[in-house]
């Protein structure tokens, strides 16, 4: 394909104009017909002014360096938010699978950031499945993928767990991803709050929260209603086969409202030397408000004289205070 062709998704949904089926000669998504390792891409995408503009739209994250023409710490281009990608590469599997059979949950995401994408450059994504295993009478795979820009530079490395099909209404809430380090998600009384990470940051200091609301519209975008994939984030009928009484924010979904978070607290070195890692414990409903927060564990001197600031995040449900995701996340500034 001729770069100056090259959609903005992975999948271009123009072509259902000339198929009816556009998952046709994709498998069925069934534990037994995962392949390990099983490849995915690569597949290149443009990064446009309609895709930055439909993911803030998504996550209500106007990055001004996103949205606006001018200097910024990157040059004079545009650049895309932190968490863009976040999604592409999470779906980078329906490639090989058909998209609107799958029922599953997301039980763990990680992303490494190294460099932003830029305003109308071509991304290349590409993974794979590298593990699947058996827990609790659940099928787990493991997804390792990265993205890398025109110049061959990486953009973000990314892995990733999931329940591949399942019945979420059965088992969302009951926290299927065991956390193997203990997240307080509680700011002790008399905390510093602070919204920029500035020179004395020091352990103990809490980020300010965003306080989020995700719509049903929003979810749907999200989650590729815009390509035809139907799933339980975007449709109600989907939702209901799978014991949901309506549909839930997809994990990436609240996953990228934490790149936000960490975005505004560390600016331009979030997108070269951030890294976060998260545990999805309780779904989040379309329409339900939820709080994203973090708090500074330590503050790393390292021998190049930067310091490493390293964080605690946490998603937390507004309706019961029950935390949705828990966290880790650092950043070398």
């Amino acid at each position: 394909m001729e770069e100056k062709n090259v959609w903005r998704d992975i999948t271009d949904p123009r072509r259902a104009e000339m198929n009816d089926d556009l998952e046709e000669g994709l498998k069925e998504p069934r534990f037994e017909n995962i392949v390990i390792p099983e490849h995915f891409g690569p597949v290149k995408e443009r990064i446009d002014d309609h895709k930055i503009k439909r993911y803030a739209f998504e996550l209500d994250d106007y990055l001004p360096w996103a949205m606006e023409e001018g200097e910024n710490p990157f040059g004079t281009c545009r650049i895309a938010q932190a968490g863009l990608l976040t999604n592409d590469i999470v779906q980078l599997f329906t490639l090989a699978y058909r998209g609107s059979k799958v029922i599953g949950l997301h039980t763990e995401a990680q992303l490494w950031f190294k460099s932003p994408a830029r305003m109308n450059e071509v991304v290349t994504l590409e993974g794979a499945y590298t593990d699947a295993y058996q827990k609790r009478g659940q099928g787990y795979v493991v997804l390792e993928a990265g993205v890398k820009g025109e110049d061959g530079r990486e953009i973000v490395n990314y892995r990733g767990v999931e329940i591949f099909q399942t019945t979420p209404g059965n088992i969302a809430g009951r926290a299927s991803a065991s956390p193997d380090k203990k997240v307080s998600a509680d700011v002790p009384e008399g905390a510093r709050f602070i919204v920029k990470a500035q020179k004395d940051v020091k352990a103990g200091d809490a980020l300010e929260p965003l306080h989020k609301n995700i719509t049903a519209e929003q979810a749907a975008v999200f989650s590729r209603v815009g390509e035809f994939v139907i799933n339980i984030h975007n449709n109600l009928e989907t939702a209901r086969k799978g014991k949901l009484r309506i549909p839930i924010v997809q994990g990436a979904q609240f996953f990228c409202t934490l790149t936000e978070l960490l975005t505004r607290t560390f600016g331009a070195d979030f997108f070269t030397d951030g890294w976060l890692r998260a545990k999805f414990i309780a779904p989040v409903k379309v329409f339900e408000p939820f709080e994203t927060a973090g708090i500074v564990t330590d503050v790393v001197p390292l021998e190049d004289g930067r310091r490493k600031v390293e964080l605690e995040v946490w998603v937390r449900r507004g309706s019961d205070k029950r935390l949705a995701a828990i966290g880790w996340a650092s950043c070398i500034i």
